[in-house]
């Protein structure tokens, strides 16, 4: 099985393209976004040298999975999936800022409380709480999307101080991403599983709000598994993760940690069959469904003809909203 760890494709009409960590963003004229998902994979901030098979197709399919599940609450970029790789989509103008939920005192807003702080974001994060423990009700803590560097936390005081949105578009981003939350937290529970904290990204379409990127994938969320949380929890003991944390210790224990000066070890293949597996179950588990994956033996030459054959059909459609093959 051979993975897709570089592109660099020129599709019919196409205008820029965008290289990040794990997707390659391709613009279509003035309506199009095609996002190939690639089998990069990334720990502490850098791209390991191998990539992982199937890994793009896992994340993709999740993320498919939940932008469909979410139309009846807010417009999704989403169009099509033409190839297990690739998701294309309408372009949209996009907010800058990243719309992040926490159910749970975990992560960052663990490593918050625990330096004293008592809100965040301009949340409350009520007293005598342990890492872990579930807030009584969602917090919304967002963060500005930085052209260059590291996000930062904001308040929403600060954001409609700083004009970044509007007072009604902030109301209804707050309403859009709680509403989502509570739908991904539903599945999540259908599922045997706990949605801790995650990320929704969003844009304007023709002045409409509308749900862009990746939902609910292990990338831009963190899920507990709900058999034995509460007893994980009276005894104190580490909650059971739904992650790709094994790969971070996997290097750990081979002493990287991405800082300056070090080098990724290359996975060996028995390795990579092993991520490969645990992303094959991490995909079943969060959706419930079987993992089907194409395997080729030329994965690009694949992309390449499933997109082109998309755009020959379906260009100039583009406007229709209820496009959906």
């Amino acid at each position: 099985m051979k993975s897709i760890q570089n592109t660099d494709f020129q599709f019919t009409g196409q205008t820029k393209s965008y290289h990040g960590k794990v997707r390659d963003m391709y613009t279509i004229g003035d309506e199009l976004m095609v996002a190939v998902v690639s089998d990069r994979i990334s720990a502490f901030d850098v791209v390991m040298p191998r990539g992982i098979p199937f890994k793009g197709q896992v994340l993709n399919g999740v993320a498919s999975h939940f932008l469909d599940a979410v139309t009846d609450i807010v417009p999704t970029w989403k169009l099509a999936t033409p190839d297990p790789n690739v998701t294309v989509g309408l372009k949209c103008e996009p907010i800058r800022l990243e719309m992040v939920i926490r159910g749970y005192l975990t992560g960052h807003a663990w490593r918050q409380y625990k330096a004293g702080h008592r809100t965040l974001c301009g949340a409350t994060m009520p007293d005598g709480m342990r890492e872990h423990d579930r807030f009584p009700h969602p917090i919304i803590t967002p963060a500005t999307k930085a052209e260059e560097g590291h996000d930062e936390d904001i308040s929403p005081a600060d954001i409609l101080a700083r004009g970044i949105v509007s007072p009604e578009l902030w109301a209804e981003l707050e309403r859009v991403t709680r509403a989502l939350f509570q739908r991904g937290t539903a599945m999540a529970a259908a599922q045997g599983l706990i949605l801790v904290d995650t990320k929704y990204e969003f844009g304007l379409r023709n002045g409409t709000l509308t749900l862009i990127d990746e939902i609910h994938t292990p990338d831009s969320s963190r899920y507990f598994y709900a058999d034995g949380y509460e007893e994980r929890q009276a005894a104190g003991q580490p909650q059971k993760q739904l992650s790709k944390e094994f790969v971070r210790e996997w290097l750990m224990e081979r002493d990287f940690m991405g800082l300056e000066g070090q080098t990724p070890p290359v996975m060996d293949d028995e390795f990579l069959d092993t991520v490969t597996t645990r992303y094959i179950e991490l995909y079943e588990k969060v959706t419930g469904l079987p993992f089907e994956g194409r395997q080729s033996e030329d994965p690009l030459a694949r992309v390449e003809e499933a997109v082109e054959q998309w755009l020959h059909v379906h260009q100039g459609q583009t406007t229709n909203p209820n496009l959906s093959h």
